[in-house]
């Protein structure tokens, strides 16, 4: 929209409106205000939103890989067969063999279920377990040394810290003509890790594989095969060969399947805070069209005698349209560096809202994640920014029209 010299100075002077003229620079203000707060709003938001998931994406798979091939009976006796198989096809990075299986766990009197992971020496100490230790030594955890890892509320939970004991319980143990006993192993806590998830900080007890083999009387079989892939999208498409090898032994299942429920309603909920928040912006710009109406109808004589010295009906239209974009521009611009503003200081933020109120707003055992995530999406900020800028011009074609209509004749008839 190009303005000449005389258009600019006109819709510069009508963006301050004059003496007497308060109300309308005051519904102006809230017009720019309430688009900047939506702008912001909605950056934050989606922001936030995309940030939970993609964290969540990028803790779950670094456990669990894009995919596990899982034995019927949870007992994967062939698994070297399908990890070379699976290793041998293309788009996997890795195929590692992996034991998970639901204990009990008791220290001092305390009972919490666990999860009892058993992993290769090499993915304990270079994996996401190994760089997220808080206390004691992972190099510690060893075959044989009858020491594990164990999650950060967990150790919580049993009131154990490094160098404590807890008794694994395991439903698999000795047949007596009394029944099955269950089989009761103690190990030494070396190590206590926090990786962030609530749920893996809360159960799991990380020992090397082959103690893990021990504990369950697997022999020499696994519970499943971890794989990673190049394309966590395309996981099915690129592991149908390793599934056809796992037939009869096992299933693949896919991070989509391990986690359906959650990222589905992660989908959900993103798509209906993108709308509901959009309301905020539509508000503003109806602001901004009741705010141009005033100033049209304050402005009525002043338009009338700008037709009579040669102003046409299109540059009436171009300076009105021009007003009120300049609102939306500007709303938009300050929301989206009050967005920036707030991302950055995002978990400040969220501690000082704790420390006034005295509520936990951020409960990880709800939240799933120990800290507000936020990963910035242009393609999100791009959108918002062009739907608020679409709503400004579109809310502000009324006004401008009438404004453009305006006769000069029935105006000025009894100056």
């Amino acid at each position: 929209m190009f303005l000449s010299r005389t258009e600019f100075f006109i819709a510069k002077r009508y963006l301050w409106p004059g003496k007497g003229e308060g109300i309308i620079a005051v519904v102006v203000g809230f017009s720019l205000i309430g688009v900047m707060l939506g702008v912001a709003a909605l950056v934050v938001v989606m922001s936030v939103m995309n940030g939970f998931r993609a964290e969540l994406f990028d803790k779950t798979t670094a456990l669990n890989g894009h995919a596990v091939v899982q034995g019927y009976d949870g007992k994967l006796a062939d698994w070297q067969r399908i990890a070379a198989v699976a290793k041998a096809t293309p788009g996997v990075v890795s195929a590692v063999p992996l034991i998970e299986q639901p204990l009990m766990a008791s220290s001092e009197g305390r009972v919490e279920g666990v999860l009892v992971r058993g992993m290769r020496l090499e993915d304990i100490r270079n994996g996401t377990i190994g760089k997220s230790v808080t206390a004691g030594h992972i190099a510690d955890v060893a075959p044989g040394s009858n020491n594990v890892a164990i999650g950060s509320q967990l150790a919580q939970q049993l009131g154990v810290g490094v160098g404590a004991s807890i008794s694994l319980i395991s439903p698999q143990g000795q047949t007596t003509p009394f029944g099955t006993v269950p089989r009761i192993v103690s190990y030494r806590i070396a190590a206590i890790f926090e990786v962030g998830v609530y749920d893996y900080d809360k159960a799991f007890v990380v020992m090397p594989i082959a103690d893990a083999q021990t504990l369950l009387m697997l022999g020499d079989a696994v519970g499943m095969i971890e794989v990673q892939t190049v394309d966590a999208d395309r996981v099915g498409q690129i592991l149908a060969p390793v599934a056809q090898a796992a037939r009869g032994s096992g299933e693949v299942r896919d991070w989509k399947q391990l986690n359906s429920s959650l990222f589905e309603a992660l989908a959900v909920e993103r798509v209906t805070m993108f709308v509901v928040l959009s309301i905020i912006i539509i508000v503003a710009a109806f602001n901004i069209l009741s705010s141009l109406i005033m100033l049209v109808r304050a402005k009525t004589r002043d338009i009338a005698i700008l037709r009579t010295m040669g102003a046409t009906r299109g540059s009436m239209l171009r300076i009105f349209m021009s007003v009120g974009l300049t609102i939306g521009l500007l709303g938009t611009v300050g929301g989206l560096i009050l967005a920036a503003i707030f991302l950055y200081f995002r978990q400040g933020v969220v501690n000082a809202a704790q420390f006034v109120t005295g509520q936990n707003l951020w409960d990880p055992s709800i939240r799933f994640l120990s800290e507000l995530p936020a990963r910035v999406d242009a393609i999100d900020v791009i959108g918002t920014v062009v739907m608020t800028i679409v709503l400004s011009l579109l809310f502000t074609l009324y006004p401008a029209l009438r404004a453009a209509r305006t006769d000069p004749v029935q105006v000025l008839r009894y100056e």
